[in-house]
């Protein structure tokens, strides 16, 4: 045959379909429900905590109550890296069910206690079963490279989606059940994310048990692409919780509304987001432009967050702008992670996620600290301030990012 038949043979072959096999759908949807379960029970807290906690012995202190809501999130910080190396070693479900074990028991703690204290402790307890890695890599190893970004992306619409619930149910189970109750309900749901993971989800283990673990951590933190993208996790959730200081104030005085009722400026607000993200993620797997999406988003990010000093003020302009803001947000959130996986070789991939998610930890607490700290400084929004610098910052990084698609 030749090579010009061979050419017309080839190029008679049906194209690829670039879509999630039935395997891959049910392990993406059935992990992307468990994350979400967990950040739902998460998030429950978030809303009413400060409030509730005054109730409290010792919770008349705003310095314990902080530590109560960030006690979770700095153990997490601390225990991302062992464990997601420990997923690379023993596997993903082992490590995924000792963490919702010392989730579920963290929450039974928080629930029994009568004091602030009682409470911090059942926090650290939640936060050291950090199991984000372990799922992120779980993820990762049931779904194919070229769909694996999709498959990120349905972990963070799940995990927006239980946000914006969030808002929604936390008030009424603290009208219905008080303080306590919310805790049983979040080790409820963490007792179901339990049985999900033992019998609801297939296993995807790499081929190669035993690791270097040197030559791991040496691969890992040596890459320069990795810390790209630590570096963005990091700006990107500490932007986020600049935002949600700044913003539920503004919210409130600007449309009459209460906190309780936030829900319905957020709820719809993120559900358009997503149809921007799955438009992006869809282009990004088609056309393979991972690092040029990823600068295209993060401008827009900062774009948005420089618009929120202009539409303050007018209210439809704001959810405008929140729609973007959310749109850029998610899709950085889903690409991030993707992109993490496949620069990580599968025996290194939860150690990778594991960096990555320490990462995003400490954004967080950095975020909501000096965000807080700038908003006393400069006013209701001083904390975007330092989200501009960060977000160009980030842009300019990502400038020089060589990506092989």
């Amino acid at each position: 045959m030749s090579s010009a038949e061979v050419k017309t043979s080839s190029s008679r072959q049906p194209k690829q379909r670039l879509s999630l096999n039935p395997g891959e759908r049910k392990a993406s949807t059935r992990l992307a429900l468990l994350f979400a379960l967990r950040m739902f029970g998460l998030f429950l807290l978030t809303p009413v905590f400060a409030a509730l906690a005054q109730s409290l012995p010792g919770g008349d202190s705003s310095l314990r109550v902080g530590i109560a809501l960030g006690a979770y999130g700095l153990t997490q910080a601390v225990m991302q890296i062992p464990l997601g190396l420990a997923a690379d070693r023993f596997g993903r479900r082992t490590v995924v069910v000792g963490g919702l074990l010392l989730f579920i028991l963290g929450g039974v703690v928080a629930a029994l206690a009568q004091t602030i204290d009682g409470i911090i402790w059942g926090r650290i307890l939640q936060g050291l079963g950090a199991i984000s890695a372990a799922i992120t890599a779980w993820v990762a190893d049931a779904t194919r490279p070229e769909v694996r970004t999709r498959a990120m992306a349905m972990v963070g619409m799940s995990i927006g989606l239980s946000f914006a619930l969030s808002l929604v149910v936390s008030p009424l189970v603290v009208g219905q059940f008080g303080l306590s109750g919310l805790f049983w309900l979040i080790s409820l749901l963490g007792f179901l994310c339990l049985l999900m993971a033992v019998w609801g989800i297939p296993q995807f283990e790499p081929s190669q048990k035993a690791i270097d673990i040197r030559a791991a951590f040496k691969m890992v933190l040596g890459n320069r692409i990795l810390w790209h993208l630590n570096g963005g996790v990091f700006v990107l959730h500490a932007v986020l919780m600049t935002f949600f200081v700044s913003m539920p104030p503004l919210l409130a005085a600007e449309m009459g509304l209460d906190v309780a009722q936030l829900w319905q400026v957020y709820l719809p607000v993120i559900l358009c987001s997503f149809v921007v993200m799955f438009a992006w993620v869809f282009y990004i797997e088609r056309h393979k432009q991972h690092a040029k999406m990823l600068r295209l988003a993060i401008a827009l990010l900062g774009l948005t967050v420089l618009a929120f000093f202009f539409v303050q003020q007018h209210p439809w302009w704001l959810v405008i702008v929140l729609w973007l803001f959310f749109s850029a947000f998610n899709t950085l959130e889903a690409l991030q992670p993707s992109m993490v996986s496949r620069v990580a070789n599968a025996t290194e991939r939860g150690l990778a996620l594991g960096v990555y998610n320490t990462a995003q930890s400490l954004g967080v607490f950095v975020g909501a600290a000096l965000g807080g700290a700038l908003i006393a400084w400069l006013g209701p929004l001083g904390g975007f301030y330092s989200s501009l610098v960060l977000i160009v910052l980030w842009w300019i990084s990502a400038r020089s990012l060589k990506f092989s698609s």
